[in-house]
Parts: C-alpha cells; sequence; structure tokens
C-alpha cells in the first residue's frame, strides 16, 4: 500500500512539473497568458443553448475553463465550464492556424480559455461553437480531481471551496441561488416600506441574544470590545429615533460549537416595525417566505430530505403550553410552581440545573418532546418570561410573553417579539438576567445602560423579529448541513505547513488504495474477564466490527453539563461506557496508539 501511495504521488509530481515546464516554455516564446489582462465576452453557455435559433451561425465569444477535450489529428473538441454551465467547443487545424492548434493541443484539462467562433450543431444534435480563434487566458498549475468522481472528500470540499465549485455543478447552483434567495428578500422587505441599515460589528456589550461573544481589543482605544451576536438593540434605538420600518442583513459571531445547524459566524437578518406586535410579524414571515419560495424556486411546495414541505397553505400556530401537552400529556397550566416542575420533570427524565424555574422547565420540555414534530412550518407562540428578557409580557398570562418562534423540518428558523419597550420592565429583566449569569449562565444578558436611556426616551408599540438567513437556504437549497450553504464555513486549521500539503495532494489525486484483506485470528482460546461476563458474551461481541476512530475535536454541548460533541477524522463510532467509581460516574473512551489509522479493523 505504501509504495503504491509513493509511486501515485511521483506521478503527481512529475505532472506538476511538466505543466509549469509548459508555462515556462509559453513565456519563453512570448506567449505568458498571466500578462492577458481582459478579454471580451460576449455571451455564457446558457445564452447560446437557449438562444441557438437566433444566434445559429452567428459569432459569438465565450471564456471559461477547459473540463474535458479530445485531440483527434487535425481537429479536437474541447469541454469549457463558464459561470452558467458549459459547452463544447470544435477546434480544427485549419481555422485557427497551425502554430495556435499545436499550442492548443499541449493545453491542459483546468486551463482557462477564450474562444471567439460560430455557433452551430454537431450532427449528434450538440450545440457548440465552431473555434476561429482560441486564446490561453491563464495556465492551470495544478491538476484537478478525477472528472468522473468529482470532489467527494467533505473536508477538503469545505476548506477548498473554488475547487468544489469547479467540479460539483450542484454546489455552485446552491450558491447561486443563495444570492438570489438573500436579493428576494430585499426586495419584498423594499416593497413593504423597510428601510435597510447597517449597524456597529464591534460593540462594548454584546445583548439582544442568548450566546457567549467573541472578545478582542481595540487597540486605539485600549478597551476590551466584543463581536456582535445580535442586531436587535441598535436596530430598536432606530425605532426610538423614528425609523419605522428597518432592516439590516449581517454577519454574527457567536461563540458556540459547530455542528449541521450551527456555524460560529453565519448571516442574520433582523427587521423591526413600529406600531406592530408579534401578529403582524407573523403574517409578514409567512407572506415573504411564500414570496421568496415562488420567485427563487418557481414554486411554494418545496422538498427537504425527501418531505415535501408545504409553504402555500397557512402556517400552523400553537402555544407553547399546547404543544407540550399535545406531545407529553403535561399541561403547564396545571403546574402550580418550580417545585412541581422539577418533579415533573424528574419522572419524565428531563435534566435541569438547580437553578432553572418553572418556564424554564416548560422550555426543556418543549426542545425534549415537541421540536422533532415540527416538520412542516409551525409558529410556536407564548414563550415563558424567563428566556425572554426582550420581550413584552402576555397581559392576561404575565408569566408569558408575546413571542413565537417558527419550526419548518424540526428546526428554529426565526424568532419574534412584541418587542418590550417598558423601560421599568426592561431594567429589571436585565437585573434577573445578571442573576443568571453570576449562577453560570454564560449565555445570559449585561444590563445595556444606553439601550435603557434610549427606551425611557420612549419607544413605540414594535414588532420585531430575527431569521437565520442560513437555515432558510438550506431549506429552499435542500441542503442538509450548514456548512453545504457557507462559501467558507469555519474549519479547525490544519497542523502546520505540512497538514496544508496533505489536503493539497488529497485534492489533486484522492488517491484510491484497495484495503488489505482482514488478517484471520484465531480466538477460541481467548477468555473474558469475570468483571465482564455478565454484559456481553464473547461469540457476539467477535461478530461486531470494530474501527479506530481519530478524535479531532471535542466540545461542552450548551446548556448541557454532561454531554460532549465530538469531531471524528473517519467514519465510525466511539466505544465507551459508563463507569462508577469513589461515588462517580464517568465516561471511558477506548483509546489506541496514534500509529494506528483512522478506520483500522479492531480485534
Amino acid at each position: 500500500m505504501g509504495e503504491a501511495r509513493n509511486a501515485q504521488e511521483q506521478d503527481i509530481n512529475q505532472l506538476l512539473k511538466v505543466r509549469r515546464e509548459k508555462l515556462a516554455a509559453l513565456q519563453e516564446n512570448d506567449k505568458d497568458p498571466f500578462k492577458i489582462t481582459k478579454y471580451d465576452v460576449t455571451h455564457h453557455s446558457l445564452e447560446i443553448k437557449d438562444g441557438f435559433d437566433s444566434l445559429e451561425g452567428q459569432s459569438v465569444s465565450i471564456a471559461g475553463r477547459v473540463m474535458s477535450k479530445r485531440v483527434m489529428g487535425k481537429a479536437s473538441f474541447c469541454n469549457v465550464q463558464d459561470i452558467q454551465g458549459n459547452i463544447q467547443s470544435y477546434v480544427a487545424r485549419d481555422s485557427i492556424g497551425e502554430e495556435v492548434y499545436a499550442d492548443f493541443k499541449k493545453y491542459d484539462v483546468g486551463d482557462i480559455v477564450g474562444i471567439r467562433g460560430e455557433v452551430f450543431k454537431t450532427k449528434t444534435g450538440e450545440i457548440s461553437i465552431h473555434a476561429a480563434e482560441v486564446t490561453l487566458l491563464s495556465k492551470s498549475l495544478q491538476i484537478l480531481p478525477e472528472k468522473y468522481h468529482g470532489l467527494v472528500n467533505t473536508d477538503i470540499r469545505y476548506r477548498q471551496r473554488y475547487t468544489d465549485l469547479i467540479m460539483n455543478e450542484e454546489v455552485k447552483d446552491t450558491f447561486v441561488k443563495r444570492s438570489r434567495i438573500i436579493s428576494s428578500i430585499r426586495r419584498y422587505l423594499d416593497g413593504q416600506g423597510f428601510l435597510e441599515v447597517e449597524t456597529p460589528m464591534l460593540v462594548s456589550n454584546a445583548g439582544g441574544a442568548a450566546a457567549r461573544p467573541f472578545e478582542t481589543h481595540y487597540n486605539a482605544l485600549d478597551e476590551d470590545v466584543k463581536l456582535r451576536i445580535s442586531l436587535e438593540l441598535y436596530l430598536k434605538r432606530l425605532i426610538v429615533g423614528g425609523m419605522e420600518r428597518v432592516y439590516e442583513i449581517g454577519r454574527v459571531f457567536r461563540n458556540e460549537g459547530l455542528d449541521t445547524r450551527h456555524n460560529p459566524e453565519f448571516t442574520l437578518m433582523e427587521l423591526y416595525q413600529a406600531y406592530t406586535d408579534y401578529n403582524g410579524m407573523m403574517d409578514l414571515t409567512e407572506n415573504m417566505f411564500r414570496h421568496v419560495a415562488q420567485e427563487v424556486c418557481g414554486t411554494t411546495t418545496v422538498t427537504y430530505g425527501g418531505i415535501e414541505i408545504d409553504l402555500g397553505s397557512p402556517f400552523k400556530r400553537v402555544t407553547m403550553i399546547d404543544a407540550v401537552k399535545e406531545y407529553t400529556g403535561v399541561d403547564f397550566d396545571l403546574v402550580k410552581d418550580t417545585e412541581e416542575a422539577k418533579r415533573i420533570a424528574d419522572e419524565k427524565g428531563v435534566h435541569y440545573e438547580a437553578r432553572h424555574t418553572k418556564g424554564d422547565i416548560l422550555n426543556l420540555f418543549f426542545e425534549e418532546f415537541v421540536e422533532e414534530h415540527l416538520v412542516q412550518p409551525t409558529f410556536v407562540m407564548d414563550h415563558p418570561v424567563e428566556i425572554s428578557p426582550l420581550t413584552k409580557r402576555k397581559p392576561d398570562k404575565p408569566d408569558y410573553v408575546e413571542r413565537f418562534e417558527l419550526f419548518i423540518t424540526c428546526r428554529e428558523m426565526c424568532n419574534a417579539y412584541s418587542e418590550l419597550n417598558d423601560p421599568i420592565d426592561q431594567r429589571a429583566r436585565f437585573a434577573a438576567q445578571e442573576e443568571a449569569f453570576a449562577a453560570g449562565d454564560e449565555e445570559a444578558n449585561h444590563t445595556d445602560e444606553d439601550f435603557l436611556n434610549a427606551l425611557e426616551i420612549g419607544m413605540p408599540p414594535t414588532g420585531g423579529i430575527g431569521y437565520g438567513i442560513d437555515r432558510l437556504v438550506m431549506l429552499l437549497t435542500d441542503s442538509p448541513a450548514i456548512r453545504d450553504v457557507l462559501l467558507f464555513p469555519t474549519m479547525k486549521t490544519l497542523g502546520g505547513s505540512d497538514g496544508a500539503k496533505k489536503v493539497e495532494k488529497a485534492a489533486s489525486s484522492e488517491v484510491k488504495t484497495e484495503a488489505k484483506p482482514a488478517e484471520k485470528i484465531d480466538f477460541s482460546n481467548v477468555k473474558i474477564e469475570p468483571l465482564f461476563e455478565e454484559m456481553v458474551d464473547f461469540e457476539t461481541f467477535a461478530k461486531s466490527d470494530y474501527r479506530a476512530v481519530k478524535i479531532k475535536d471535542c466540545v461542552a454541548v450548551p446548556k448541557s453539563k454532561k454531554l460532549l460533541q465530538f469531531t471524528l477524522d473517519s467514519c465510525g463510532m466511539l466505544i465507551s461506557a459508563v463507569h462508577e467509581e469513589g461515588g462517580h460516574e464517568g465516561l471511558n473512551l477506548l483509546m489506541v496508539d496514534n500509529r494506528i489509522p483512522a478506520g483500522a479493523k479492531l480485534y
């Protein structure tokens, strides 16, 4: 296996060397492609194909990357890929000249070319360009992944998105659609009289959401600052200032774990509208989601993970209490106090912390038992006041607030309030958040005196809402993970230059090697230690397939004292056991020697 890998690497190095030699020869002959500063493009591939009837026989000029090439003596075919797709070009020696054709034959897959010629249709019916002129615009010095398999290594795809965009057409389509989604949102809100604004990213007090901020230092002011976790508090200041409808689409930063739904930096949109409440926000959200789906996807029925999601019908509306009652049978309206809530939580196996109150436990029940059922669009309304420090209380139920979250495909898509505009109540809420922070809640809000001053000046009744743009893009592009809709997702830095080289080599070659057949081992004389004899019989254990797994990262799961999130370097699972010793319960992981590669068979 090692010899095959070395031979493959030598072959790749030789091919890379040849490409540089070709570039050197071009430069020696005063044909350096990197000296070209522009190329006049008249059409793109899809325009030519869609407009063939009017363009047949006409001269066009295209530019793009050579994705394949077939040389057949005096004539050749090449496939050129641009932003819209790809198109075939017929390149003949008699049409472009002997010298240019000789250069063309030396071009490599990955080179960027400009082609001018007439539009025609081949005998097989493929719309093509009969080249009259071919210009090398940029020389590719690296080798693209093998075209039939594309780029499949997800780690490399995320780290080298530029290669991913070249090799995987559907990836490019996703990001084109992402741009169209954001443009559609802007058009809708602009049509509703909203103003797009920009607010600070570096703030002294990162409030407006329950999250840990990233911290940095402002050298010029000699002051510690934070990256914003929300857009809320500054946008509300603008409502105070008389800007009745405002929105912002911008990056926010939360110092939390990475998973299929979360990235430490992501795109958030928040909007605020004076003289309305959370019911008005529900109506706006429902209408906007339909508008965007229809405009971008051409339908209000979209498919996600094989399930049809109906955005055209009225969205379901249910209170958090009723939702919990539906799936657990527990009616929190009948729960008298925190003590009773904790007792019921113990009975249902719901983990809570000592500081948690009745409202916190209601939310824990919702997360544990309800979220997984909310596939179709559902507004979950009327949250407990304990988890909603910036929201107006319900007049008839002061322990609850006028807040909703929209769930689709079991994921929270947005969060909205009837905004709290009582400065006295807001100060009390901030004080409660400070107490929660002192009790160990690192995500609690801190008192913002300037924001309180703005409220004291006076803020009208206001509805506000925050949308996770990335999750909306995931829904409308049928993308399973947030990294699939982020051009450059957050990744753990590779170790040193050697690590980077390994990724480059893997991207260039994606070497496939055959695994050696597993060595047969005689287990007939193996004895089980008495401690484990009653847990599993050896025959069952021996039939199992165990493989080494490299742990790349381990972080604590937010809001949990027991759960850990592992990032693995290969497919597999962690072999672990809960073991009690000295009155303390611990998680024991099976550890293997560093020399054993991830994926290796274990006996």
